[in-house]
């Protein structure tokens, strides 16, 4: 990796977290200038900064209004970003449904992971936020979708994840993996549940494709 990028990289990630959303839009600019990728922008760039910011809220050093300031220049530089994604043209696509777990409002990790996962050939159906969990597994067997991902930044919420992974159980429904994240989430618990654990949106996008894989070898 060049200097530059390794430069560009840092200034994105130290913007979000500055909460300078001019400084993010002059720097996604310069690196699109410089016909750099911009996958590797949002990922290592954006991405970063904004679990940066998730440390420093879960540590009380920033709040509410600073995690909103921070989104909103994430936000910034994915629009200069996003029309420079190559996407991945396949006609056969895989489908995921993603959505945040119902109580729970916090969709700034399931927007990246959103963005990375089409980025990366997936469709994706996007419930939103506070979606009921009956909602995901409807949603996902009316569109044939492989894959449920859950993401949820409070503990509070976390029972959802279960009770998905509960109803799948119920009706004996092995066809559709379940991966979850979010700042409260950890491995335990995804193991706990039966579902599979994702710390970030680039380590949700290989999951994905590996639980596809892993689906078609099957």
């Amino acid at each position: 990796m060049s200097d530059l990028k390794k430069h560009l990289l840092k200034g994105l990630s130290d913007s979000v977290v500055n909460m300078d959303e001019s400084k993010t839009i002059e720097i996604a600019h310069e690196f699109i200038k410089n016909s750099f990728n911009a996958y590797e922008a949002i990922d290592q760039g954006l991405a970063d900064g904004m679990e940066i910011a998730g440390r420093l809220y879960e540590e009380e050093e920033y709040y509410i209004p600073e995690l909103m300031m921070c989104s909103d220049a994430m936000y910034a530089g994915l629009d200069i970003l996003k029309p420079h994604l190559s996407k991945n043209k396949s006609g056969n696509k895989h489908k995921v449904v993603i959505g945040v777990v119902e109580g729970d409002t916090h969709d700034i990790g399931k927007n990246l992971v959103k963005i990375m996962l089409e980025t990366a050939g997936f469709e994706v159906v996007d419930l939103g936020r506070d979606v009921p969990p009956v909602k995901f597994i409807e949603t996902a067997k009316e569109i044939g979708a492989e894959i449920i991902a859950l993401s949820t930044l409070m503990t509070t919420t976390m029972e959802n994840m279960e009770k998905v992974m509960q109803m799948l159980k119920d009706e004996k429904n092995e066809t559709i993996k379940v991966m979850v994240g979010g700042g409260c989430i950890s491995p335990g618990f995804a193991n706990k549940i039966g579902a599979y654990y994702s710390g970030d949106a680039s380590k949700a996008v290989k999951l994905a494709k590996s639980l596809v894989a892993e689906a078609v070898v099957c």
